[in-house]
């Protein structure tokens, strides 16, 4: 980090005010030819230490002319006086998704979905999309994206992260923080990512501690975030509600050991709501700015802090300076707000992205006898469920699974209530298709049966509900959809099952359906997605960013001290009345997701990376190169061939294992679209990097505290999931 340059003596007051500064000067910091850091100097040199002090409070920070800030929901308050001269007012807005509590705004397909396209351009065009919404609509800092490990699949956050994989989620979660904050030159959106780090459940997030080995944190946890970091220096990082290795997350030494110090985040670090427990102890491990209104990060606190020496100034100094130049840096300074925001920042072409993100996110599961697409045989189709039509059925319709289930504080669920809903959509394209709909609710299962038997095809919807605040209790889809899904395919032989979910589920009907599509939460252009992939005028491409298990006891945290963990007498209840921390033991280690899998040899329902579509590929004539020194990066070369009928993308994916010596599971370390024309094959070239953030080649020594390269051979495995090795090569490390 740039040193701090600016310096004061502790015998400043701390209510000292602006006038005792003399006469007002101009404001210098606003000389654009100067650095970021010259101007966030410059800037703090002309301040009091209460006008320093605002910028370690959310509201204080982005209501510049504003003086008083009672507390919260939480409690707190304080009084400040007036911020110096030309500074921003800054508005905060959650955003992992889409621009949440904000009128005419585009719906986007929850992240879980972006994940599944596998395309990072999708998702830069999509932060392009989001942040010039959010500056319309009068907000310039988007608190998202945000990465986990997806450890559980009951995890009640899941649908608004990235998958289970590092360098997928890290990579994903860059393209669209790039697009952010890059792709509106004169209307300047900050991302803050989320949340550091072994934030995993809802279930106890603020009464929790996530324990876990030092291993595990960098390889599995901080990964994602040192790879997004790296190739999109986010502006900020919240740090997260729980406890890690008993110490809350927004006063845990790894924010300036790992994040600032290992992974060199150069921004500021805001805590989650509430999430602050402490000034002192927070301030001295890398806590800059408490989100909301001040409570521990008041001007008395902080003046007790410095005045009983458990808070130095420079502590503060940096604390601020972080705070200023990520704001300089990323333009807020330069670019107002507009006066008047709008209600109304949707566009044609964002609906359009929307509808795009939700057909390339759509994962086809499952194909047998090829009944998708529908073709100009197929005149009678059944649509079955209460989530493809706006009309409600007991309070469930397509804007239910629009997008994540709604919190107490807004956000999900009820965002669009009237999305382009299934039915209407595959409607009006059966029509042009000579096609008639006949639609049943799906409330009884014996009507909805019926129907199904009286039709060609019977496309049933099954859902499950899941969102922030609360975990999933089980896999298995809501209001009885499995049994629903099972009574229409004893029905009608050519049943397509359609699942809008936030997570995997286990389908215990699976071999009784013809089709099954992974839809997810997919927004409000749902029905326009889904009835293009039906009838092929869009070819599925999505894969799946998590991996689908059979059951729940086939999954790495299938033991009550991994989850939902537990309290000193052993129970997962908690004790009434107790404010006692759950103790959630992370003793699966690396292995989480697909890596589980693999070392423990479980069959899943459908792996990681999987995903089908209406033509085929082959791999061949697989070429890795032979040798290197663990320094210069590996080519991994291979043809991907078009061997069906129709125009197609592959996602080719690269994983790799590690000499035995190191103890590591095998890992995804590339992966590319490819589009051959039909009967032809394109080469493909991923580049195995050992520099680059990820660390291909590396694992974590704790001995050392060093990320490592194991000598040894290396295996290379090359195919369209990370359970299925079309091609398999080796190089060594000498």
């Amino acid at each position: 980090m740039a040193a701090v340059l600016v310096t004061f003596g502790l015998g400043i007051p701390l209510a000292r005010s602006a006038e005792a500064a003399g006469p007002r000067q101009a404001c210098p910091w606003m000389d654009t030819s100067k650095t970021a850091d010259q101007r966030a100097n410059l800037l703090l040199k002309a301040s009091t230490l209460d006008q320093e002090l605002r910028w370690l409070d959310e509201q204080a920070a982005n209501n510049p002319t504003r003086t008083t800030f009672p507390g919260g929901f939480f409690g707190g308050g304080a009084t400040y006086p007036v911020q110096v001269d030309c500074t921003p007012k800054v508005v905060y807005t959650d955003g992992p998704d889409y621009v949440r509590g904000t009128a005419g705004v585009t719906i986007f397909p929850d992240q879980i979905g972006l994940a599944a396209t596998f395309d990072e351009q999708l998702a830069y065009d999509k932060g392009v999309a989001q942040a010039d919404e959010a500056f319309r609509s009068g907000k310039n800092v988007i608190l998202g994206p945000g990465v986990s490990a997806s450890r559980t699949a009951l995890s009640g956050r899941t649908p608004e992260y990235l998958g289970e994989d590092s360098l997928l989620s890290g990579n994903m979660a860059a393209a669209t923080v790039n697009g952010m904050q890059k792709g509106n030159a004169n209307q300047p959106v900050m991302a803050v990512i989320k949340h550091y780090i072994a934030n995993e459940q809802e279930l106890d997030r603020q009464t929790s501690s996530s324990n876990l080995d030092g291993r595990t944190l960098r390889e599995t946890y901080n990964l994602p975030f040192k790879i997004l970091i790296d190739k999109s220096n986010p502006g900020g990082v919240m740090c997260s509600y729980n406890q890690v290795n008993g110490v809350y997350g927004c006063e845990n030494p790894i924010l300036n050991n790992v994040l600032k110090g290992d992974t060199g985040f150069q921004g500021f670090v805001t805590s989650d709501f509430g999430a602050v427990h402490s000034t002192a102890p927070s301030l001295a491990a890398g806590l800059d700015q408490e989100l909301n209104a001040p409570k521990f990060y008041t001007p008395a606190n902080i003046g007790a802090a410095i005045d009983n020496g458990s808070v130095t100034r420079a502590q503060i100094d940096e604390a601020a300076f972080r705070v200023v130049r990520a704001y300089i840096a990323h333009g807020l300074f330069d670019h107002p707000l507009p006066a008047v925001p709008s209600t109304s920042s949707s566009t044609d072409a964002h609906k359009a992205l929307a509808a795009q993100i939700a057909s390339e996110s759509s994962v086809l599961l499952k194909n047998d006898k090829n009944v998708l697409p529908l073709t100009a045989s197929t005149k009678r189709i059944a649509i079955i469920g209460p989530t493809a039509s706006n009309t409600p059925t007991n309070g469930v319709s397509a804007g239910t699974v629009c997008q994540q289930a709604a919190g107490p504080f807004g956000g999900g669920g009820n965002a669009c209530p009237t999305p382009v809903a299934p039915l209407d959509a595959i409607t009006a394209r059966a029509a042009q298709a000579g096609a008639s709909v006949t639609f049943d609710n799906g409330a009884d299962a014996t009507s909805a049966a019926a129907t199904a038997a009286a039709a060609d095809v019977a496309i049933v919807f099954g859902y499950s509900k899941q969102g922030e605040f609360a975990d999933r209790t089980t896999l298995d889809l809501d209001n009885n959809g499995d049994t629903l899904i099972a009574a229409v395919a004893a029905a009608n032989p050519r049943t397509v099952a359609i699942l809008e979910t936030g997570t995997a589920t286990p389908m215990p009907w699976l071999a009784d359906v013809k089709s099954v599509v992974e839809a997810w939460y997919p927004g409000e252009q749902q029905g326009t997605a889904i009835a293009r992939l039906l009838y092929g005028d869009d070819n599925f491409v999505g894969r799946l960013p998590m991996t689908f298990p059979k059951s729940l006891a086939d999954t790495p945290t299938n033991s009550p001290q991994q989850y939902p963990g537990t309290f000193a007498n052993g129970s997962t209840t908690r004790p009434t009345g107790s404010t006692e921390i759950r103790q959630v033991n992370f003793s699966e280690g690396l292995l989480v997701g697909y890596k589980w899998y693999a070392a423990k040899n479980i069959a899943p329902l459908f792996p990681f990376g999987h995903g089908l579509s209406y033509t085929g590929f082959a791999y061949n004539n697989l070429k890795v190169t032979a040798k290197t020194n663990g320094k210069k990066p590996v080519d991994v070369r291979f043809l991907v061939t078009n061997t069906g009928p129709k125009p197609g993308t592959e996602t080719a994916q690269v994983y790799l294992t590690l000499p035995s010596t190191t103890g590591e599971p095998k890992r995804l370390v590339g992966y590319a679209k490819v589009s051959p024309k039909v009967g032809r094959g394109d080469k493909v070239t991923l580049t195995i990097d050992p520099q680059s953030p990820d660390l291909p080649l590396s694992y974590y020594d704790t001995a050392s505290h060093a990320w490592t390269i194991a000598p040894g051979t290396y295996t290379v495995e090359v195919g369209p999931s990370a359970a299925t090795a079309t091609l398999t090569g080796t190089f060594s490390v000498g």
